[in-house]
């Protein structure tokens, strides 16, 4: 029996020296493991998606730039033409004799213009002789007076006839213009999207004849909402999607300074980097463009895993000394998996992103470092960091 006390004896010790240390670890604050990361400034790079159609930069309708019947149309519609090509001739024949009227006319006063240069020769010759004559009794002033006034008269004439000339050439030349004209010719290349008349109707100068459409020089035409435009400057670069298969560049050639009060949008026209043929794209056609959704700048962006929702507000965790402090803030558009902070947080504030969901404010926390970040791992004593969740 007595062998058995100090067993007895020695186990009570140990249980009471176990729960005196159980109590005291009850009693000490336990740090709660947490993950953090960086808040950081960075380049906003935010895209915004507006739509945009093809507009051909040379499209609409083919003038008549004569009156007359049409005689004949040379396309169809959905030709392809080449710069040059006739597409309609309209009636010939007046337009042809009326030329051929002016020429006559023209040859008419050259040999006019002939005949008052060779008068003039004459009177002239005339002249010369009587001037000779001064010192001769068969001598008349009166005579040589006149002469005089009929070598003026040959160089008026003259005169007359260079300005008829003059206004035959002129007269020649807009009956040739005319008849060059009764060709209908395609000033771009192009295909042939409407006819507006048949052969056999009477067209007066700028009716239209043809439509045309030059679909291998498009470019895209947007209405950009105005808060988006600040970042849209000649030559800045946009990608365009045109299918789900399909993306091309384009790049910004101009914004028009009129600004539509309705909307609230302005007019941007952006230039294809490289010609898209192949892909079947046509004038109208929508396209879906990546809008950069301001100018570049630098922006305070935070995780979105530390935003939390506490009572109506939005909050992050900091950790400061150990302490896990509670901060409302006010956040931006998107990032990617990032947020752009409007207030309430700095470049260099470590926020909980993990572990966040049950903290308090005041409680200790302990942290695994951001990767890259400088920071050390937490005190020995502290309780270790979780692994990051899969």
């Amino acid at each position: 029996m007595s062998a058995a006390r100090p067993t007895v004896f020695t186990l009570s010790t140990i249980a009471a020296a176990l729960i005196s240390l159980t109590a005291a670890q009850a009693q000490a604050p336990q740090a709660v493991p947490v993950v953090v990361d960086r808040v950081m400034t960075e380049a906003s790079h935010q895209n915004v998606p507006v739509i945009g159609r093809f507009i051909a930069r040379q499209a609409g309708p083919v003038a008549a730039r004569i009156s007359g019947p049409v005689a004949e149309f040379r396309v169809d519609v959905g030709d392809r033409v080449a710069k040059g090509d006739v597409l309609a001739v309209l009636v010939k024949d007046s337009l042809k004799w009326e030329q051929e009227l002016k020429a006559a006319e023209l040859n008419r006063f050259q040999a006019a213009l002939e005949t008052a240069r060779e008068t003039l020769k004459l009177r002239q010759q005339e002249l010369s002789r009587l001037e000779g004559l001064r010192k001769s009794a068969a001598f008349s002033q009166a005579r040589l007076d006149d002469k005089l006034q009929e070598v003026a008269v040959a160089r008026a004439e003259i005169a007359v006839a260079g300005a008829q000339m003059a206004s035959a050439k002129a007269n020649l030349r807009l009956a040739e213009i005319a008849l060059s004209y009764a060709d209908v010719v395609a000033p771009y290349g192009g295909v042939v999207s409407r006819r507006h008349t048949e052969a056999g109707a009477f067209v007066n100068l700028g009716d239209p004849l043809i439509t045309l459409i030059n679909d291998t020089d498009l470019e895209i035409e947007a209405d950009v909402p105005s808060r988006n435009v600040g970042g849209l400057v000649p030559g800045v670069g946009v990608s365009a999607t045109v299918s789900a298969a399909t993306t091309i560049r384009a790049s910004v050639r101009a914004v028009v300074p009129d600004e539509n009060p309705q909307t609230r949008t302005r007019t941007v026209r952006f230039r294809l980097d490289a010609p898209a043929d192949g892909i079947g794209i046509a004038a109208n056609q929508s396209v879906t463009l990546s809008i950069p959704a301001a100018r570049a700048a630098s922006v305070v962006t935070v995780h979105k895993d530390a935003i939390l929702n506490r009572l109506g507000k939005t909050v992050v965790f900091l950790h400061e000394e150990g302490k896990a402090l509670v901060r409302p803030v006010r956040l931006g558009a998107a990032m990617g998996s990032r947020l752009i902070v409007e207030g309430g947080l700095a470049a260099g504030d470590l926020v909980v992103v993990r572990g966040n969901e049950r903290l308090r404010p005041g409680q200790d926390i302990s942290f695994t470092p951001p990767p890259n970040s400088g920071e050390t791992a937490p005190a020995a004593d502290a309780a270790p960091a979780p692994k990051p969740k899969t």
